[in-house]
């Protein structure tokens, strides 16, 4: 029988409540969930309050229900975005809102649906939420996205098991890659965020102008980096109404920067599935030239791909490079999650479309011409995914031609 003990509940509300997106006395939070993870939200909603929140707002998301929308609607209908939708999204972003993401769904949830209707209504919603996405992506506010399970999803994991036994199984895996633990928890991540926080010092120290990176499964790419590029990861501290430290991804292993998306040169084969919009891609290469890509396969769903890079110019080339030592608690469980938010930190990764401002110098305050301007890119995409290996090699070049061995055999060498 799958039962989460109470105590270790409340201990995982603290930590997407206070560690996550650390909510602020006279704060507001939004909280996105599946519905079957109502328990764990009112965890959260009680943890939010005794915090000091002043108003906590639930949106509850059914995958099922959705899946409906995408068979019975028409395009048009599902492309017409209600203004109510993003003035409510206008508008607490004006109260300086923070944002708490709960994950959990099937992987497979619209395989069979028509990929087109999918692909449309996706563009137009992305489209329509353009123009706020500096909230996130600046670190205006505060964010965080934690996973809780449901049947579909640790079937998908743990095929073999019966339900409640996958379901046992994958959120023990959530809680131990989420360093979740009784008493602990606070101290976990404060230690795991400067083990972050150090790595990202050493790299912004050789300020490397490119990166190269290669491995047995096919990799051989080249990728600039803008100048005054700044390493991130770990903890962050928003910069709007309510200033406060926050950790946006639980569970996290990365420090990542801004590829200059004018100067990308070579091919990438991605070593785990993209699971996307309900479709799973099993394993898909990128070839690119003067930073666009030029040419792509894959092993299935190519056409979810193609919708990937056709989005826009900005879907075609790199926002994000971000790189994960091969010995990591989330690789070495030995675990394909089908979910980006823990494959991601398994191994080392790319994002296809939009930089995130705040890893350059000033990006927080410059216009989207500006970023543009010095190789940053735009887009209503950002689609994480992942290549890393155990006999990952890279390379960084500095701007006085030092070559500096970064990576061998898939880990850090510092």
């Amino acid at each position: 029988m799958f039962e989460i003990k109470e105590e270790l509940l409340n201990e995982f509300a603290i930590l997407a409540v206070e560690v996550g997106v650390n909510v602020q006395k006279g704060q507001s939070l939004l909280i996105q969930a599946p519905i079957e993870a109502y328990k764990y939200v009112r965890k959260c909603v009680e943890v939010a309050y005794k915090k000091g929140a002043s108003k906590v707002m639930v949106d509850y998301v059914d995958g099922e229900r959705t899946k409906l929308d995408y068979i019975y609607q028409n395009k048009e209908t599902l492309c017409d975005i209600p203004k109510w939708q993003i003035e409510k999204l206008k508008q607490n972003i004006e109260d300086g809102y923070a944002r708490l993401v709960i994950i959990g769904e099937d992987p497979d949830l619209l395989k069979g649906i028509d990929k087109e209707k999918v692909k449309e209504a996706r563009i137009a919603l992305l489209k329509a939420k353009q123009d706020y996405q500096y909230y996130s992506m600046n670190g205006v506010g505060q964010w965080a996205i934690v996973a809780y399970p449901n049947v579909e999803w640790a079937k998908k994991v743990f095929p073999e098991e019966t339900a409640d036994e996958a379901m046992n199984k994958l959120w023990d895996a959530i809680i131990k890659t989420s360093r979740c633990e009784i008493g602990k928890t606070k101290e976990n991540w404060t230690k795991h965020s400067k083990e972050i926080h150090d790595h990202c010092d050493i790299l912004n120290k050789y300020n490397f102008k490119k990166l190269h990176f290669k491995n047995s499964l096919g990799t051989d790419l080249t990728v600039g980096l803008v100048k005054g590029h700044i390493w991130s990861g770990g903890s962050e501290t928003s910069t709007g109404k309510f200033k406060a430290e926050f950790q946006a991804n639980i569970p996290t292993e990365e420090v990542f920067t801004m590829p200059d998306r004018q100067n990308i040169e070579g091919r990438v084969v991605t070593s785990k599935p993209l699971s996307y919009n309900g479709n799973i891609i099993q394993q898909f290469s990128l070839s690119f030239k003067n930073g666009s890509v030029v040419e792509y396969d894959a092993s299935n769903n190519l056409e979810v791909l193609e919708s990937i890079l056709n989005s826009d110019e900005g879907s075609k080339s790199l926002g994000e490079v971000a790189l994960i030592s091969h010995n990591s608690p989330i690789s070495n469980s030995n675990i394909l999650f089908y979910d980006t938010l823990f494959d991601e930190n398994a191994s080392c990764h790319l994002a296809l479309g939009a930089c995130y401002p705040s890893t350059v110098k000033g990006g927080c305050e410059m216009t989207k011409e500006e970023l543009l301007e010095i190789g940053g890119n735009d887009s209503i995409n950002h689609v994480d995914f992942m290549f890393g290996s155990d006999d990952m090699e890279i390379i960084g070049e500095t701007y006085d031609g030092q070559k500096i061995e970064v990576f061998k055999n898939g880990n850090f060498v510092f």
